[in-house]
C-alpha cells in the first residue's frame, strides 16, 4: 500500500520546468503521453465485426431494488485475432457486462473479487453515498485473502500515515455497492479505483458502462434496441503471444523504477479496441443511431470525425453528455474528448447510400491510430424515430453569483527540489502543489450549495469530480467549447489554460475526491479529497 509519490524525469522527457509562449502554443496540439509499441504484428483493421457487451441481468428485484452480482475473475478473450489475452475483467470479459438501471430505482452490485489483486469498484458519474463510491482505499482483497489480510492492509495503511479516520474501508472476497442513482437519465461507466494501479488494472480490462434510464428520456423517440449502441474507445499494446503490454508487472509492490516512472505523461497504446475489438466494423440501417461514445482510454484524447470514402463527411448530432440529455441537440464536425467523458450523439445514416464505408477517424491521434472503426451501410430501413428540438425539459443552467465560494485547483507538475535517480530533477503531479495525502481535506462545500471551482494546468488534464455533476461556465476567459455543453463529471483542462465550472454538491454528506483522469497521472498522485459537509 506504499503510495509512489515522486516521478523521475529523464532528460528531455515531459514538459520542461519553463518554456516560452511559442512552446505552449505546440503544447497545447502536443500528445498527451508515450506511445508504448506493441511486439507483435498488429491487426488489419476493419477485420473484425463490432461487439456489443451483454446486459447484466439482475439476481433478483422487488422492494424497490435490483441486486446484481458480478465477479472480478481472469478470463480468455481473442481480442487480436488468432491469439488469447487473459483480461481482468468483470465476470471474465473486457467490457464488463453493462447495467442497465432506472433513475430513483436503488441498484445493489455485489461484487466478488477472485483475482490475485485488490480492488476498487467506483461509478463513474455516480451520485453515490462515500461508502460506495470507490474510495481508492476502500480495497476490496482477493477472496483467496486469509483472514489477517486486512489486518496487514490497514497495518500498511498505518504505516502511510493513515490514521483510522483516513484508512479505507476494507474488506475480503466480496463487497456490496449501494446505488440509490437519485440522478437524470445518463450514460456512466464503472472502472477499477484502485489507490497507485488504476491505470494497470483498467488497461487489463476492469470498466464497463453502467446506463441510467427515465421517463423523460424514454418519451422521446430517440432511436433504441439495436440503434442504441454504447461505444467503449480506448487503446492497447499487446504482447507478442496477445497478452497485454504495460510498463509494469509488479502488481503489488511499487517501488522507485516501477511501472509509471518511463512513461510519466501517461501510456498511450498502437491498437484502436472499439468495445473491446481491434478497429471494429459495424454494419448499419440507412436510418438513425444513436451512440454512447466512452473514452476509457488511460491517457489518450480524441477528435472524431466521419469520413465516406466519397470524400464526404457525416456529422454528429450530440443529444447528451457525461450529465445525461442536453437542453437541445447540437450538430457537430467533430467529438472532442478526453479521458472518462462521454459524449451521446445520433449519427443519420440514411444520408449516406446503401453500400457506403464511413470511417470514424481521431484526427488528434497519428499513423494507424487516426482510424478507431468503421460503419457500412448495408441496406435501407424504416425509422420511426427523431431528434427533437428540445430534449431535457427539465434543464436547468446555473449562473455565477457574487455570493458563491470560488475555489482554485492548480493541477501541474512539482519540482521537488530533490535529485531524481535518472539525474533529472525529481518531480511529482500535484494538485495546488501537494501530491495526495488522505488526511488532508481541500475544500468543504455544503451540501446543495453550487460553488465556482477554477481549474488550471500545465498539461493535458481531464480533470474528473466525484459526486458533484457541474456546468463549464468559461475556457480561457472564453464562452465554453462545443463539448462543454450540458452537465458534467469531467472536463479538459489544456495546457495552461483555466476552465470555471459551476459545481453542485447535492446527494449525501461525507468525503469525496477530484482527480487528473489520465490513469498514469492519478496512479502519481494527482488527487485531492474534499468534504461535503
Amino acid at each position: 500500500m506504499r503510495r509512489r509519490t515522486f516521478l523521475g524525469l529523464a532528460a528531455g522527457a515531459g514538459v520542461a520546468a519553463t518554456v516560452g509562449a511559442a512552446g505552449w502554443a505546440r503544447l497545447a496540439g502536443a500528445s498527451t503521453g508515450r506511445v508504448l509499441a506493441s511486439k507483435g504484428p498488429l491487426p488489419k483493421p476493419f477485420g473484425v465485426p463490432l461487439p456489443v457487451p451483454p446486459v447484466a441481468r439482475p439476481v433478483r428485484g422487488g422492494g424497490g431494488a435490483d441486486v446484481y452480482e458480478v465477479e472480478q475473475r481472469e478470463g480468455r478473450v481473442e481480442i487480436l485475432p488468432g491469439r488469447k489475452t487473459t483480461v481482468w475483467g468483470y465476470d471474465g470479459i473486457f467490457p464488463g457486462p453493462t447495467f442497465a438501471a432506472r433513475s430513483g430505482r436503488r441498484t445493489v452490485l455485489q461484487v466478488r473479487n477472485s483475482l490475485a489483486v485488490p480492488t476498487v469498484t467506483h461509478l463513474h458519474g455516480g451520485v453515490t453515498p462515500p461508502e460506495s463510491d470507490g474510495y481508492p482505499t476502500d480495497l476490496l482483497l482477493p477472496a483467496r485473502c486469509s483472514p489477517g489480510g486486512a489486518s496487514r492492509a490497514r497495518d500498511s495503511m498505518a504505516h502511510d500515515g493513515m490514521g483510522d479516520d483516513h484508512a479505507g474501508r476494507i474488506s475480503i472476497g466480496y463487497r456490496t455497492y449501494e446505488y440509490p442513482l437519485p440522478q437524470r437519465a445518463a450514460t456512466l461507466w464503472y472502472h477499477d479505483h484502485r489507490m497507485d494501479f488504476s491505470a494497470p488494472q483498467v488497461w487489463r480490462g476492469l470498466a464497463g458502462f453502467f446506463l441510467i434510464g427515465d421517463e423523460e428520456e424514454a418519451r422521446l423517440s430517440l432511436p433504441g434496441g439495436d440503434r442504441d449502441v454504447p461505444l467503449m474507445l480506448c487503446d492497447r499494446s499487446f504482447e507478442e503471444d496477445g497478452s497485454f503490454r504495460y510498463p509494469s508487472h509488479e502488481h503489488d509492490h511499487p517501488a522507485p523504477g516501477h511501472g509509471h516512472d518511463a512513461f510519466p505523461d501517461g501510456v498511450l497504446g498502437d491498437v484502436q479496441l472499439v468495445n473491446g475489438a481491434p478497429w471494429p466494423v459495424l454494419e448499419v440501417s440507412a436510418t438513425r443511431y444513436r451512440f454512447r461514445f466512452l473514452n476509457a482510454s488511460n491517457a489518450r484524447r480524441y477528435r472524431l470525425r466521419l469520413e465516406a470514402k466519397e470524400g464526404t463527411s457525416g456529422r454528429f448530432v450530440q443529444i447528451g453528455s457525461d450529465g445525461g440529455l442536453l437542453a437541445a441537440p447540437q450538430s457537430l464536425a467533430t467529438v472532442d474528448m478526453a479521458p472518462g467523458e462521454r459524449c451521446d450523439v445520433v449519427v443519420d445514416f440514411a444520408d449516406f447510400p446503401v453500400g457506403s464505408r464511413i470511417t470514424l477517424r481521431n484526427t488528434a491521434a497519428e499513423g494507424g491510430m487516426r482510424d478507431v472503426m468503421r460503419f457500412h451501410v448495408v441496406r435501407g430501413g424504416r425509422d420511426d424515430s427523431r431528434v427533437p428540438a428540445r430534449l431535457a425539459a427539465s434543464f436547468e443552467r446555473l449562473s455565477p453569483s457574487a455570493a458563491m465560494p470560488v475555489r482554485v485547483f492548480d493541477f501541474r507538475r512539482t519540482n521537488t527540489g530533490e535529485d531524481g535517480e535518472d539525474g533529472g530533477s525529481r518531480q511529482m503531479w500535484t494538485i495546488n502543489g501537494r501530491p495526495f495525502d488522505a488526511r488532508t481535506v481541500l475544500a468543504s462545500p455544503r451540501l446543495g450549495s453550487v460553488e465556482r471551482w477554477r481549474f488550471s494546468s500545465d498539461f493535458h488534464h481531464p480533470v474528473h469530480v466525484h459526486l458533484a455533476q457541474f456546468q463549464v461556465v468559461a475556457r480561457g476567459g472564453r464562452p465554453p467549447a462545443a463539448a462543454d455543453a450540458g452537465w458534467k463529471d469531467t472536463v479538459d483542462v489544456r495546457p495552461y489554460e483555466v476552465v470555471e465550472v459551476l459545481a453542485r454538491f447535492a446527494g449525501y454528506k461525507g468525503r469525496y475526491m477530484l482527480h487528473c483522469h489520465n490513469l498514469e497521472h492519478e496512479d502519481m498522485a494527482m488527487m485531492a479529497n474534499f468534504q461535503v459537509v
